[in-house]
């Protein structure tokens, strides 16, 4: 079982997405990218898929080449997490500061590498 807090103190894109979501597989080398510049800054990525096939989430998260900690919701847009984080469509993140509140919200594309070099400096 994987908790938000499991990863207190350090910078958490949470990262709303699913395999069958083209912009959200559009997005994931942009954040692959970010995680690879910053991982060892106190950045981390956890990936929730709103997926209900198991088996298509685990071959996205393999053919994207995501290694961070990943987990499957399975209830789509009405999943509870999904639903705690008022996401109403994807791709949609989250980037939560080590303290555990929110700093920014969907950062896509350069935006997630530009906030990213102006946090963590």
């Amino acid at each position: 079982r994987v908790a938000l807090g499991d990863f207190r103190g350090r910078y958490v894109l949470l990262d709303f997405w699913a395999s069958w979501c083209g912009p959200c597989r559009a997005e994931n080398p942009n954040v692959l990218k970010a995680y690879e510049r910053f991982k060892d800054k106190g950045f981390t990525v956890l990936g929730y898929s709103l997926d209900e096939s198991r088996e298509n989430w685990l071959e996205a998260v393999e053919a994207d080449g995501m290694p961070w900690t990943q987990v499957i919701g399975g209830g789509g847009l009405n999943d509870s997490v999904v639903r705690t984080y008022g996401v109403t469509g994807i791709p949609s993140n989250f980037l939560i500061d080590p303290e555990g509140r929110i700093a920014a919200v969907d950062l896509r594309g350069e935006r997630l590498e530009e906030t990213l070099s102006d946090i963590l400096k």
